[in-house]
């Protein structure tokens, strides 16, 4: 179908099919020129009006004629056309023109695609038109039928774009039962969605902290906050997007019927959150400028109380730029200073507050410590390659945080690496202090094994990680022997072929033991003679 230029009553469509149209339907302003044979071989509806205006224009078709018989007949032939044309309004039709194009195009044999937006609409327009398979077979109904059932219905993420779509169709879509058909869909094919797999906020913060596995670099590094996403967890998330875009009534309407479905409170509650957060992000803008507009105190008491649920916190949350014109940092380094301060005041009290035997708060205290400083580990990795980052700020956030925040230094080391190669000028002396962050003993083989090959390091650094590792090995070494030594000798079982042989594996036994004895003086000796050698090579 092509567009011409607009009418005095809107947009006008012709059929580019080359022959004169002999039926004109105007549905939402737009006249649509078409052919009445391939309209009545698709559409109940419109074989019946059109059947219907045929027969009342006949009868004044042949009062008028009688009054042209005195007429040229090339007026006749110009008033037969006219008269011919066959006019339809079709006020209200379901989905308004774009649904009767695509209708119209289906009734002229045009292929036709279907898309989880647009089916619904059509649907409903092609119960209008009574596209039925009983009229025509292979018809516009079953067809959108069965793309409903094989595209729609299958998928969450498709059925959530669908229901959208029945807000400009409600009580179509509603009659036909289209729209509780699709909350089913999403109800059944929400309950088998796996809650682990959702991100930020049901698997962030503490619950997270109980038992995710972290990604690892090309390098063995934890990648902190910025590791890669699963595929699936990709697919989780970009439905509860979708779901956002709904209006509130429908959501109204979803969130409901899920309640009643006994839904697991994880998946009602992302929903809620995905759909509020949609929907509150101008106040939350809002929220951060008044930060930098208004005055100290009240400055202070917006970040007295961020720092309060600084475990409910993300990254992206922590990433405020900076404003000032004092310094060129991109983010507000000194905020977010502040807001830890105020999180381990908070901590402090919470502990404080725990009688004594009350294992729980305990155990939700620690877990909150892991959690802020994993949090600032991956700041510190964010913040790290902004070249105008002083080396003193990065060592005062680093070393805020106290030694059971942090289970592992891998986050830390990670920062620690990404601020030295995007601040290569700073000196050797700077370098050493950054580096003194750093446990050896809180990182893991991997971290060691890419520190000790890392050039960017400083060599006292390097030497203390290389000193670690061999102190570990040794110690499993001693370790091992120990252990073969306390080992407790074999039972003996009663022999019946004399005490002779008795006494022989007895002493045989003790042989043993004695041999391992003076093997493991060897070892000692060896182990104290090599750290006396390379404590003096350190030094």
């Amino acid at each position: 179908m092509e567009a011409e230029k607009p009418s005095s009553k809107g947009q006008a469509w012709f059929c580019a099919t080359g022959l004169p149209s002999d039926v004109v339907i105007e549905v939402d302003g737009i006249t649509f020129h078409l052919h009445k044979f391939h309209l009545m071989s698709k559409s109940r509806k419109l074989d019946q009006l059109i059947a219907e205006q045929g027969r009342q224009s006949s009868t004044a078709t042949v009062t008028k004629q009688k009054q042209r018989e005195t007429e040229t007949e090339i007026e006749e032939e110009d008033c037969q056309e006219e008269e011919d044309e066959c006019q339809i309004s079709l006020p209200d039709f379901p989905g308004g023109s774009e649904s009767f194009e695509t209708a119209a195009n289906f009734c002229y044999g045009v292929k036709i695609d279907l898309s989880s937006s647009t089916v619904v609409p059509l649907r409903c327009a092609s119960k209008f038109l009574e596209m039925t398979d009983e009229y025509s077979e292979d018809n516009l109904i079953s067809k959108t039928e069965r793309f409903l059932s094989l595209s729609v219905f299958k998928s969450l993420k498709e059925s959530i774009k669908a229901f959208k779509s029945c807000e400009s169709v409600m009580s179509f879509a509603e009659s036909l039962g289209i729209v509780q058909r699709l909350i089913d869909s999403i109800a059944s094919t929400a309950s088998s969605v796996d809650p682990t797999l959702f991100g930020w906020p049901v698997n962030n913060g503490i619950v997270e902290a109980k038992g995710a596995s972290s990604k690892a670099l090309p390098n063995g590094l934890e990648t902190c906050f910025r590791r890669k996403v699963p595929a699936r967890t990709n697919n989780v998330e970009s439905w509860f997007e979708n779901l956002a875009l709904l209006s509130l009534p429908l959501f109204k309407r979803l969130i409901l019927t899920l309640k009643t479905r006994d839904l697991s409170p994880e998946i009602i509650e992302r929903c809620l959150i995905s759909y509020t957060k949609k929907y509150i992000l101008i106040a939350v803008e809002l929220a951060t400028a008044a930060v930098f507009v208004v005055g100290l105190s009240s400055k202070a008491a917006v970040e007295k109380k961020i720092g309060s649920q600084l475990e409910q916190a993300t990254l992206d949350d922590l990433l405020i730029p900076s404003y000032s014109y004092l310094n060129e940092m991109l983010y507000d380094v000194d905020s977010i200073e502040r807001i830890l301060g105020y999180f381990l005041d908070e901590l402090e009290e919470r502990t404080a507050e725990v009688t004594e035997g009350n294992v729980y708060n305990n155990s939700v205290g620690q877990l909150a410590w892991m959690v802020v400083g994993k949090l600032i580990d991956g700041y510190l990795s964010e913040i790290a390659s902004d070249a105008n980052l002083k080396p003193g700020k990065f060592y005062d956030l680093a070393i805020s945080l106290p030694e059971q925040a942090r289970n592992f230094d891998d986050g830390l080391y990670r920062a620690v690496d990404v601020y030295l190669k995007a601040h290569p000028w700073i000196p050797e002396s700077e370098r050493e202090k950054l580096c003194g962050v750093l446990d050896c003993q809180k990182l893991t083989l991997e971290a060691c094994t890419h520190a000790a090959q890392n050039e960017r390091l400083p060599l006292r650094a390097v030497v203390q990680v290389l000193l670690f590792k061999q102190l570990q090995f040794r110690q499993a070494i001693t370790e091992t022997l120990s252990a073969a030594e306390t080992e407790p000798l074999s039972a003996v079982r009663p022999s019946e072929v004399g005490r002779e042989e008795e006494e022989e594996e007895k002493a045989t036994s003790l042989s043993r033991r004695e041999e391992g004895r003076r093997r493991d003086k060897k070892w000692r000796a060896a182990v104290r003679e090599n750290q006396v050698l390379d404590w003096t090579w350190i030094v």
